[in-house]
Formats: structure tokens, C-alpha cells, sequence
């Protein structure tokens, strides 16, 4: 098991539930993986959406 940073992990779940609205608790059900890919599809979608202004 790879443990990560808490400030990482903490940045990773703020910025999800900030788009999302998730739970806390949802969110600690992610893994690494899956919420990095979250991050990356919540950042593609802002960068569409920029682009469109």
C-alpha cells in the first residue's frame, strides 16, 4: 500500500467535491487512480469551457 501526502490528498478531495459535491466519505473510497482521473476529466472539462468564452 503507497500512502500519500496529506496536503496531496487533501487538495485531491477538495477539488473533487468542489465540482462534484461528493461526500467526504466518497471520496476516501477512490483510490489514487480513480481520483486522479476524476482530476483530469474535471480539468478537461473547466478547459472547455474556458475556451468557449
Amino acid at each position: 500500500m503507497k500512502v500519500y501526502a496529506a496536503e496531496d490528498l487533501r487538495s485531491e478531495i477538495a477539488y473533487i467535491a468542489y465540482h462534484f459535491n461528493w461526500s467526504h466519505n466518497e471520496l476516501l473510497d477512490l483510490d489514487h487512480a480513480q481520483r486522479r482521473a476524476y482530476i483530469q476529466t474535471i480539468a478537461d472539462i473547466n478547459q472547455l469551457l474556458e475556451s468557449r468564452t
